[in-house]
């Protein structure tokens, strides 16, 4: 009943949030009823089987409340929809838009509201699948009786456009790949009149299972025969980039202030020599991967009270290639092998503790190809017994008799730049701060500016004095009580 289904979908969503994909054929949502003919015209819910699914294909948690999914023909779906086809096709698209993010019940229900019945639970044991299939003639830009050679020609066209070596864009590989898939189907006979009278499902039902199409790089090349440098990415698709490498080093406060160059040491894995890096022993071939079929990815199920969730993991057996080889004696399969090399690193003027200096392409080799990891070195300042930093001000505090606060006076303060006269003038006050102009840190980037020194100024007071500056003391504070009557008048 309707209740039963609202009450499902609250329970489903409730436990989990469902994301949509980048792709039509990534939304497949299946109801399910008893086994009665396909070719009835109207819905029966059947009340003892209170389950329902929500299934995407890609990488993410799926709940699945005991239903074996189904398949019809879109024939028959189109034959039942009748004057409502466009409609309910126009909101299958939308419901499986890339701008669709979760599945509603409002975007289910506005779906199923098209449905020509009046009440669609009227009668017993149809099923409904709703459907959103990617239309292979679309992606080709050919009509649906396009021959093999406009099919041949259009792919060419396109899988030349869309190639990652050339088209660096991105989703330029997604769509290369979509590309080759409708090829793959539309150049095969058996396919192409499968997919024709079923879709994708006719495909997948049929045992042709969307992860058994070619590498779309091994089918380019196999049509362009490794034209325009192009070729033999078949292994490059399955490149991973290597990963960043960090390193720690400890300046003193000098060398962070002005900058510095060092020689460093790092040990990194770099590309295998015996193997070329692809892992396999030389004078070997990798083969498929019988765990995953060679797609390097696997569905791990398991079996809770809240039902059967499904989480699509990378495969342990070839580690996500799809290949299957005889390890290289050196790496070990992995097509990297550690080693140490030093570089010379120039750390700039104004860096400071947890200052990151990036050195691009030195971190652990890519896996079949991939990009070179960066190195990332952190920065440790040692502190200075004297100076302190703030930004790129320079903190320094000076002692200062309480004669010379009175009187005035210059002394020497210690800099980055090393000792500095600092006039302290006439009159200055305990905790007096005093600026040294650009006697600071130089700004990070900008070594032409610099901070500045900042002196704070400490009077002594003594806590002893001898008889002769008591005296000189008392005698100065009778002369200012002298002089106090004087200054009010």
């Amino acid at each position: 009943s309707p209740s039963l289904w609202s009450l499902i979908f609250d329970k489903y969503t409730a436990f989990v949030l469902l994301q949509a994909f980048n792709t039509p054929t990534n939304h497949h949502i299946y109801t399910t009823q008893n086994k009665a003919s396909i070719q009835q015209k109207t819905l029966k819910y059947n009340s003892r089987v209170s389950w329902m699914a929500i299934i995407p294909c890609g990488s993410t948690w799926v709940a699945r409340w005991g239903v074996q999914p189904q398949f019809i023909s879109r024939s028959s779906i189109t034959s039942k929809l009748s004057t409502s086809s466009h409609c309910v096709s126009s909101k299958i698209r939308a419901l499986a838009s890339p701008s669709s993010t979760i599945f509603s019940r409002d975007s289910l229900q506005a779906l199923f509201n098209t449905w020509p019945s009046k009440n669609p639970c009227s009668c017993r044991g149809a099923r409904l699948i709703v459907r959103a299939d990617s239309d292979y003639y679309a992606v080709l830009g050919v009509s649906k009786n396009a021959n093999k050679s406009e099919i041949k020609s259009a792919y060419r066209k396109l899988a030349r456009s869309y190639h990652p070596d050339v088209n660096k864009e991105p989703g330029a590989e997604q769509k290369f790949k979509e590309i080759s898939n409708a090829y793959e189907v539309l150049s095969d006979d058996e396919k192409r009149s499968i997919y024709d009278r079923y879709g994708e499902a006719g495909l997948k039902g049929g045992g042709m299972d969307m992860g058994d199409f070619s590498n779309p790089f091994d089918l380019f090349e196999s049509i362009f025969d490794g034209l325009g440098g192009m070729g033999g990415r078949g292994s490059q698709n399955r490149a991973t980039n290597g990963e960043d490498q960090i390193y720690n080093l400890v300046l003193n406060f000098k060398e962070a202030v002005f900058g510095v160059e060092k020689e460093i040491e790092i040990t990194r894995l770099e590309s295998c020599g015996t193997c070329d890096g692809s892992g396999a022993k030389p004078g070997t071939r990798p083969s498929k991967c019988s765990t995953c079929g060679g797609q390097g990815q696997v569905v791990s199920s398991a079996r809770t009270p809240l039902g059967v969730f499904q989480q699509v993991m990378t495969c342990s057996a070839c580690g996500g290639t799809g290949e299957i080889s005889t390890p290289c004696n050196t790496c070990g399969g992995d097509g990297r092998v550690r080693k140490s090399k030093r570089i010379s690193l120039k750390v700039p003027a104004g860096v400071d503790s947890a200052s990151r200096l990036r050195v691009r392409s030195e971190g652990n080799a890519g896996r079949r190809g991939g990009s070179p990891g960066d190195l990332f070195v952190i920065i440790e300042v040692l502190p200075d017994p004297v100076l302190k930093r703030d930004d790129t001000n320079i903190l320094y505090s000076c002692k200062v008799s309480y004669v010379d606060a009175i009187l005035g006076t210059t002394m020497k303060v210690p800099t980055v730049d090393g000792m500095v006269d600092l006039k302290i003038p006439a009159g200055t006050q305990p905790g007096t701060t005093l600026v040294m102009a650009k006697k600071g840190v130089p700004y990070l980037n900008k070594s032409n500016m610099r901070g500045d020194q900042l002196v704070r100024v400490q009077v002594e007071i003594p806590k002893r004095l001898s008889s002769e500056e008591r005296k000189l003391i008392e005698e100065l504070a009778n002369l200012n009580k002298a002089e106090a009557p004087n200054s009010r008048r």
